[in-house]
């Protein structure tokens, strides 16, 4: 996990200060069907709600996690991230990926093999989720910086 808390800060602290001097318009520039570079950072705080709540629970609920789903598409409409300040934005993102960092240091190492059942049969344990998580996010930083 050392590697995956490297990278994960790393991506952190060299994105917290670069979001805010993305130009407006390109920030704000929609495709059809596809999110602004301001929504995409709006989901990756969604996101990290969410695997805030996974990476917490799965510590005291029954075993295997049941993982909680959500409409991406759904919660970045509502939470209105578009019309959000950037810098408003990129803290709100900042600090709850410092949280989710904080976890995975003092994760317990048994409850990285705990499972969580995907509801379609198949099964990971936190370990996955976490490392997961990590890459989903690097995958829209690169979306972001494109």
């Amino acid at each position: 996990m050392e590697s995956v808390i490297l990278k994960f800060e790393k991506l952190l602290n060299e994105n917290v200060h670069y979001f805010p001097i993305i130009d407006q318009k390109i920030l704000e520039e929609r495709k059809p069907k596809k999110w602004s570079k301001k929504e995409i950072i709006g989901h990756l705080v969604d996101s990290a709600v969410h695997n805030l709540v996974r990476f917490t629970e799965i510590n005291y609920v029954d075993k295997p996690y049941q993982r909680r789903t959500y409409d991406p598409d759904a919660l970045v409409d509502i939470n209105k991230y578009q019309t959000m300040d950037i810098e408003e934005l990129t803290q709100l993102w900042f600090v709850i990926n410092k949280q989710l960092v904080r976890l995975m240091k003092t994760v317990d190492p048994k409850a990285l093999e705990y499972e969580i059942d995907f509801g379609d049969g198949s099964l990971a344990d936190l370990r996955f989720i976490m490392t997961d998580y990590v890459e989903h996010l690097e995958h829209h930083i690169n979306q972001i910086k494109s």
